[in-house]
């Protein structure tokens, strides 16, 4: 199983602190949309995306990318990280974009990262410390149950 993970980690780094953990444990290529934005993603099985959450949504550049170079009929999940965790919409955006191309979703990872966006960078930022050490674990955790060992099945 050939495996990609798309992502943007700007401001902190903390969606780059999970990808490079998941990484470090699994074979998979990272792909930084910020240095890569025509990649073909034709020769991979499974893809993941991966972005902080910019007013309530995946980073543009990410949405932007999967919308033109996401092949059809692609297994593909999720991970993000957030100032606030309420992922009620957070994943709706790129959501819609693989339902477009007949991708199958094999889940969603979530949890809290150092924002300090807009209106958090006037009171020092929200989820000082985060991703923490427990946070990196369970992406990596995820990754193993939700990627590797239901696509075994």
């Amino acid at each position: 199983m050939k495996t990609a993970i798309v992502y943007y980690s700007k401001h902190h780094g903390n969606t780059k602190k999970l990808v490079d953990a998941i990484a470090s444990k699994f074979e998979v290529i990272l792909i930084d949309v910020t240095e890569n934005t025509t990649i073909d993603l034709d020769d991979f099985d499974c893809i993941g995306f991966a972005s902080g959450i910019y007013f309530s949504s995946f980073a543009k550049q990410v949405l932007s990318l999967a919308e033109k170079n996401l092949p059809e009929n692609k297994e593909v999940f999720f991970i993000g990280t957030c100032g606030v965790k309420s992922p009620v919409v957070y994943f709706d955006a790129i959501r819609k974009i693989v339902k477009a191309k007949n991708c199958h979703e094999l889940g969603t990872y979530l949890c809290l990262g150092f924002d300090t966006f807009g209106p958090f960078k006037v009171i020092g930022g929200i989820a000082k410390g985060h991703p923490d050490e427990k946070e990196i674990a369970d992406a990596v955790k995820f990754y193993q149950k939700t990627i590797i060992l239901n696509r075994n099945h």
